[in-house]
Order: C-alpha cells, then structure tokens, then sequence
C-alpha cells in the first residue's frame, strides 16, 4: 500500500500547541493513548499489519522549511525555539501497539512521553480511515467532479447563510487527497465574493470561510491554521487538581503559557456543572471564548450567556464555536438561535471530508486514557465525561465515581 501521510504538518493545529503546552508545562510527563472505534467495525484480516506499514513510513516524515516558516508567520503564539525541537522529531512506531482480535476489531494503543506520543492522533486515525474507504472500493469509485459539485453547492449555502465557518475533518476524511479538494473549492468559492441570481443582481456572500485545523493545507492554500487545544490537557489536569478545579488550573497554565493568545476554550471535558461551577471573571476575560462540543446546543448557549452576564461581561463580545458532529442545516438553526447574542462561528469535519456518495463515514476517536507527572509516579486513568453520554470514555469504575461527585 502507497503512503498516505507525507507532511509533518498534516495535522491539526491543536497537536502543535498542545505540544508546546507540554514542553512548558509536564515535560517529564509519560502517557498512554487509546484508539476507540464508536461504530465496533469489524476490520479486515489483515488490516492491523497495514497499519503498522504505514506506521513504519512516517519515520521519514520529517518537518520543512517551508512548513516552519508557515507556522512562523500565522502560528505566531508559538516561540522560535520551538521550531528547533519541531525540526529534530521524528516519528517513532515503537511507541505504537496496533492488533487485531478474533472478531476483527482493530486495537491501537500509544504510550510514551507525553511531548512525543501527543502527534501520534491524526496521523494514526487518517491512515485507518483512508486504509478503510481504500479496501472497502470508496475512493476507487470515487466521482472527483461530482463530489467537487456537492462541495460547491455545500459553499454557497454556507456563505449565503452568513455561517463563519472552519474545516475540521482531517481525523475521518475519505482520503488527504478529497480533503484537499474540499479546501481549494472552499476557498474558491469564497474568494468569487457571491453569487448573480436569475434576474443579474449580484448577492455578496454574509458568510466567512474561516481556515482549516489542517496545518499543511492551510499553508498550501494560504489560509489561517484553526485550532487551540483538545480535551487531553483537561483530562491530564483532572489527575493533577482534581474534578472541579482541573478546569481552572488549565485555563491558567494555558493563558501563562501562550500569554493570552489561543484563547478559546473547550469546556466540556467533565460536563459543564464542573467548568460553570468555577469559571471566574479573571479567567473568562483572559479567553476570547469557548467551543462547544457536546451537548444541546441551544441549551448550553443559554448557560453560558448567563455565565457571562453573572460575570459581569457582556456576550456579545465573547466568541462560541459549535464543532459537534454539525452539518449545514443545524449550523444554519444554531446561528439562527444565538441571533447575534454572541460572536458565533462553526468548525464541520466529517459532513465536509467524508460525506461522499456511497460512502460510510468512520466513528473513531483516540483519547488519552492513562498518565502520571514523571518516569518516576505511579500510573492513573484519565476520563473524558463530555454533556453528551455517548462520548464518555475511560475507565469505567473511574467515570462513574467522578459522576456520583459532581452530582449525575
């Protein structure tokens, strides 16, 4: 099988910055990943040992020039010394345990220190997604003009809809190949400027085509690099500083390390009665944000005006990005109902990179499940508890101790 991931940079934004959070903040700190499949795909024989070959190729993936400068001018939060460690990684496989069992499922297991392991996520969950749609016959029957059709159509509305929104979907994308398609036609499609409707009155688009969480695509396409931090360092802290002050701990450490920059933050880790519970004005002025990512939408949209007003702070001029699994039409409702309450944008993955004619998108996800501080500390269970039940993951006996603390 060909190799299907050949740039450094092919990777969200988060893994970068959270890197960098690491190596400032627990650069002794050794963890382990887990890949868990959502959907209980039964693999093909096989299919693990063409994981790990691709696993071996990106030992030769290796970070440029041209990518460093890239991060250098739109990645700017990140310090110069930074880019000398990101120029000696490598990848190593040896931190990889890829098997399959009796029935076919696949099991994916990284463990290692926390800076290296950390840029393991994309690279492993698009070589099974594209491996996947490769044997099953997706992408050999894939129609590259009709799908680049679909995506424009997909772009006007979006842009007619006064939606600002970003690319997400780098994790379950078809292939590197329709992800790319997708961004350049994106981009096409927002540089015309609008549409001329049928009587020749030219509309011009309400809506922004925000960037891509993809790194390497955003510098081909010369976009901006979306993304800030992941559920991992809330669920290290929670080991760390316990359930109900883990939140605030990370919003601290985080606003020390980027100094105010990167300043969207994704509060649902451990629910949202934990992150509410102790969310104090400081903080909420140091973030320019929040994203939501589980939960009823509109719901949490009227905890979290509440929380700003009990502040003291106006909502409106806070950020909140939707990224909860969105298509158009319930990005078009949720922008309809904060009704210029907030400054609101949307960030779609899947429905963007995987939503192809005759053609099953993945479910798989990679969650960190285990830490400790150093080399030297015992070993502990990380959780992600999340507002929506089918995205808790972790240690049983762990999630529903946390749970019956903070009150579920």
């Amino acid at each position: 099988m060909q190799q299907i991931i050949h740039h450094l940079t092919d990777n969200d934004a988060y893994t970068f910055s959270c890197q960098y959070y690491v190596l400032q903040t627990y650069p002794r700190s050794e963890v382990e990943y887990t890949f868990f499949d959502r959907n209980k795909t039964i693999y093909p024989a096989g299919f693990a040992a063409l994981v790990e070959e691709q696993l071996a190729y990106m030992t030769n993936v290796v970070i440029t020039e041209e990518e460093i400068e890239f991060m250098k001018s739109r990645m700017y939060y990140l310090p110069e010394w930074y880019f000398t460690f990101l120029r000696g990684y490598r990848f190593n496989p040896n931190e990889v345990t890829v098997s399959q069992d009796e029935e076919g499922h696949l099991e994916i297991s990284v463990r290692g220190k926390w800076y290296s392991t950390i840029m393991w996520e994309m690279p492993i969950l698009s070589i099974v997604s594209e491996l996947i749609h490769t044997l099953r016959g997706e992408i050999a029957s894939y129609d590259a003009q009709r799908e680049e059709e679909r995506c424009e159509e997909k772009m006007r509305k979006i842009l007619s809809e006064g939606l600002l929104l970003s690319e997400m979907g780098t994790r379950r994308r078809l292939s590197f190949a329709h992800q790319d398609m997708v961004i350049r036609t994106m981009k096409r499609v927002y540089d015309s400027g609008g549409y001329t409707d049928n009587e020749g009155t030219h509309h011009s688009w309400t809506g922004s085509f925000t960037g891509t969480s993809n790194v390497y695509l955003a510098m081909k396409y010369g976009l901006k690099a979306i993304g800030t931090m992941s559920h991992q360092i809330i669920e290290f802290e929670e080991n760390v500083s316990g359930i109900f002050e883990c939140n605030f701990n990370v919003m601290k450490k985080f606003s020390d390390v980027y100094d105010g920059d990167n300043g969207i933050y994704l509060y649902d880790c451990f629910g949202d009665k934990v992150f509410f519970g102790n969310l104090s004005k400081r903080m909420a002025m140091m973030f320019t944000g929040l994203r939501v990512d589980s939960g009823i939408e509109e719901e949490q949209v009227e905890k979290i005006i509440d929380k700003y007003n009990l502040l003291g702070i106006d909502p409106r001029t806070k950020h909140v990005v939707f990224s909860n699994g969105l298509n158009i039409d319930r990005a078009i409702e949720i922008h309809k109902y904060v009704n210029g309450r907030m400054q609101d944008s949307y960030g779609m993955g899947t429905f963007l990179t995987c939503d192809v004619e005759n053609t099953r998108p993945m479910n798989i996800v990679i969650k960190l499940t285990k830490m400790r501080i150093t080399e030297k500390r015992e070993w502990h269970d990380c959780v992600k508890l999340s507002c929506d039940k089918g995205k808790t993951l972790g240690n049983p006996e762990k999630c529903a101790y946390l749970l019956k603390q903070i009150g579920h």
